[in-house]
């Protein structure tokens, strides 16, 4: 099975223990560790620290967590400009890359899966990226 990127949402409801997702996360997790390697990036890491009041809170979180650190690559930096571009040109408000396109782009170029409960961009921009969704495991009766 291929590598896959976790999103910040699945770890944002897993650390939140949020009422509607905690479940469905915490069991995705655990079943893919079982099965590959998972993986967080800057970007990822960056927006879940947003909680925590120190950087020693987060990493004793993520100590919990079967998940490795992975740098971005220059050709996932350079795939998520053209999908900014892409976005813009469609009529995109947003003046800077959002986090979707980063994230989209390291599973992209690593051809690695993404499990994700936001899918809307990264099915537009990232069509080759396989995605781990509430969607996609609801039609497997995982």
């Amino acid at each position: 099975m291929k590598p896959v990127l976790v999103d910040s949402n699945v770890l944002i409801d897993i650390f939140s223990d949020h009422p509607s997702w905690y479940q469905w996360s915490r069991n995705q997790l655990t079943r893919l560790y079982r099965q590959t390697r998972l993986y967080i990036n800057p970007v990822v890491y960056a927006e879940i620290s947003v909680p925590f009041k120190r950087i020693e809170e987060l990493e004793t979180c993520l100590q919990r967590l079967p998940l490795q650190f992975a740098e971005l690559p220059k050709e996932a930096l350079f795939l998520a400009a053209k999908a900014f571009l892409q976005y813009r040109q469609k009529g995109g408000a947003k003046t800077a890359p959002l986090p979707d396109f980063y994230i989209g782009a390291h599973a992209a170029v690593k051809n690695w899966q993404l499990i994700t409960r936001d899918t809307s961009r990264i099915k537009h921009y990232f069509p080759s990226v396989p995605i781990i969704s509430p969607e996609s495991t609801a039609v497997q009766g995982k």
